[in-house]
């Protein structure tokens, strides 16, 4: 018998514990023994509930029965989150996290600690809720250079997005809708600022490259300025505008940003609509494939988390090789990258002495016309636009 450790009650915590009690012969079977749940720890009581047999308000516990050799992080935040999980490590203990904003930030760090003292710090959750990806581009891409990661890695924008293409809503009141419904947090900044997009490209990148990426340095817009009227120009291009996070190799480094885009319909990512996410691997010999799937969730997201305690447990003992070092990279500047811009200015003309030779579009809003420049770099179509009048901005992904 493997006896294993919850750290939260939440969302994730509570479905980690429902889908091992749910699927535990399968489970057992995967393992090889039984894997059980010794200890669940959180503040609040749960009366009535089966938890209440393994619950536990203090750490202690955990940290001091040597039985406990698997411990699920799935507190949310930086602390105290890292402190606990770093002494799990350093006590022998495997620690699989759901937690972005602890990996993006200690991610190679903690993985460190965990290989000096025999044990594993897996964090499959972290990204993409149930989709798998960091298996992937940990294991079954090793043999390719991974030129470019892109995608659609946060669940409640996308939602929000494709209510606005498909009702023509304002922001305002998607916003509203979302939160209703338990899609957006009361305080939402991180999923619409595209802060949660710009820590899992983080993770993603330094994955891809082998050494830390500072999710600091990730140029990162969200989607608050996004309007309707946006949405009417994007369905007269037959494109859909989607938050992307992505990360392009550029010589011996990546080029990573957060950003609303938009893309056509040849483009995988164009169905990916509601609060489903989707990541888009290119390797230089594989090509393009693409993982899609619930991105967040309560069931999703434990059943990773669940799915890293088995491999845990199967691994007891021996090290599972993350390629992911301490050693910091420096990422290309943004303004370097080329691209298309989706402009809208009040005229055709103004357009042209702006930008030249431009691809226009005319949605029906008064007052304006939409424009699509040729391709430039981010300092270049920074200098352009300086001291146009320029209503919108939204970057075209080819």
């Amino acid at each position: 018998m493997i006896k294993a450790a919850i750290m939260g009650y939440g969302t994730v915590g509570s479905g980690v514990y429902e889908v091992i009690r749910t699927n535990q012969k399968e489970i057992d079977k995967k393992v090889g023994q039984e894997l059980q749940i010794k200890y669940v720890l959180d503040l609040r009581e749960f009366p009535g509930d089966p938890v209440m047999e393994v619950l536990t308000h203090d750490f202690e516990d955990i940290i001091n029965d040597d039985e406990v050799r698997i411990v699920a992080e799935v507190m949310g935040g930086l602390h105290p989150a890292y402190e606990f999980t770093r002494r799990c490590l350093e006590a022998g203990k495997s620690v699989c996290t759901s937690n972005k904003e602890l990996v993006a930030e200690h991610g190679a760090e903690l993985i460190q600690i965990a290989k000096d003292h025999q044990v594993n710090y897996l964090f499959e959750a972290s990204v993409g809720g149930g989709i798998p990806i960091i298996r992937p581009l940990n294991s079954s891409l090793t043999a390719d250079v991974i030129l470019e990661i892109s995608g659609i890695l946060n669940g409640t924008t996308n939602y929000m997005l494709t209510k606005m293409a498909d009702e023509g809503l304002d922001y305002a009141d998607v916003l509203k809708e979302a939160q209703a419904k338990g899609y957006a947090e009361l305080h939402p900044e991180a999923d619409v600022e595209g802060w949660d997009a710009c820590r899992k490209i983080a993770i993603l990148t330094s994955l891809a490259s082998g050494n830390q990426v500072d999710f600091g340095q990730i140029y990162t817009e969200g989607i608050t300025k996004i309007t309707k009227e946006d949405f009417l120009y994007a369905k007269k291009m037959k494109c859909a505008i989607k938050l992307l996070a992505s990360s392009k190799k550029v010589g011996d480094t990546y080029c990573a940003m957060v950003s609303p885009v938009l893309i056509s319909r040849d483009n995988p990512l164009y169905m990916v609509n509601d609060v489903f996410n989707a990541v888009k691997v290119e390797g230089n010999m594989l090509g393009a494939s693409m993982f899609y799937g619930s991105g967040a969730g309560k069931l999703p997201t434990a059943s990773a988390v669940a799915g890293d305690m088995v491999d845990a447990a199967r691994h007891l003992g021996k090290i599972i090789t993350l390629f992911w070092s301490p050693e910091k990279l420096t990422l290309a500047p943004m303004e370097e990258s080329s691209k298309r811009f989706f402009v809208r200015m009040k005229s055709a003309e103004a357009a042209k002495a702006c930008f030249g030779d431009v691809e226009l579009w005319d949605a029906g809003v008064q007052g304006e016309i939409g424009a699509v420049t040729p391709v430039m770099s981010e300092a270049e179509f920074a200098k352009k636009a300086r001291d146009a009048q320029i209503i919108s901005m939204i970057r075209v992904e080819d």
